[in-house]
């Protein structure tokens, strides 16, 4: 009896260690296919950064290394189809070429959506990678806006989701600390301008000369922003003063993200 169990039992074992064989290869496989994956994602983006900073130059500006990545899992079925989910790019030290001077903006993320690029075109190079929407952000330092206005002492700052000043003030013969916050304004064009129009100053004399130095103050920093050339086609829609400064919204629809072919 004892022996029929013991042979009952064998073929079960070796059943088993072949599933957790088979388990196991199963696990590497998978693995493989997730390394070349991952391989090949980072191929593209190398590629893909190649042919921003190229398109940053050719548009007259320039940043740091563009850094790159491709969103959406398995990418290789993605190349197979030609369309991508997602491609993220963030910049850094965007600064471009314009008359007189320019805000610099310290960074730019720029998030691609609906990326069509044949693989032929990854291929040979040869070809047009054409993003559906592009949308962008950028955030300008309220320090680099303060050099902009060249006044003594100004501080910018967001305060209760305003553009907040704050300024020393010599009105006859008194010195005072002038206050006020700005409108915003953003063009058809995407051009964005600052324009200071609710300012005071406590202790401000009620003498109607007073009031027109403040005014005239307020003329003298409200000022269009030069901001450089965005890459990628993408225009100005929205700016909201932040804690960290003003954020800028942009965006743009079937742009090429290379100029190839």
């Amino acid at each position: 009896m004892d022996h029929e169990q013991t042979y009952d039992r064998r073929p079960r074992r070796r059943g088993r260690k072949l599933l957790i064989g088979f388990v196991v290869l199963l696990l590497v496989l998978v693995g493989l296919v997730v390394i070349a994956d991952r391989v090949a994602a980072s191929v593209a983006e190398r590629r893909i950064a190649d042919e921003v900073r190229q398109q940053v130059a050719r548009q007259q500006a320039q940043s740091s290394p563009p850094e790159v990545e491709v969103g959406g899992f398995p990418f290789l079925t993605q190349v197979v189809d030609g369309r991508y989910e997602r491609i993220t790019i963030r910049m850094r030290d965007v600064q471009g070429a314009v008359q007189g001077d320019a805000i610099s903006l310290p960074s730019l993320d720029v998030d691609a959506r609906n990326v069509r690029a044949s693989l032929d075109t990854l291929r040979t190079g040869q070809g047009d990678v054409v993003a559906e929407t592009v949308n962008g952000t950028a955030t300008i330092s309220y320090q680099s806006l303060a050099a902009l206005l060249d006044r003594e002492g100004l501080t910018l700052g967001e305060r209760n989701g305003q553009l907040a000043v704050t300024a020393p003030l010599e009105v006859l013969g008194q010195r005072l600390t002038v206050t006020g916050v700005a409108d915003i304004v953003v063009s058809d064009e995407g051009q964005i301008a600052l324009r200071f129009a609710d300012l005071d100053a406590e202790g401000l004399p009620s003498a109607p000369l007073a009031r027109t130095l403040l005014n005239n103050f307020a003329r003298s920093i409200s000022v269009d922003v030069p901001l450089p050339e965005l890459p990628f086609q993408l225009t100005v829609r929205e700016v909201l003063p932040q804690p960290q400064g003003l954020t800028v919204t942009a965006d743009a629809r079937d742009v090429p993200i290379n100029s190839v072919g």
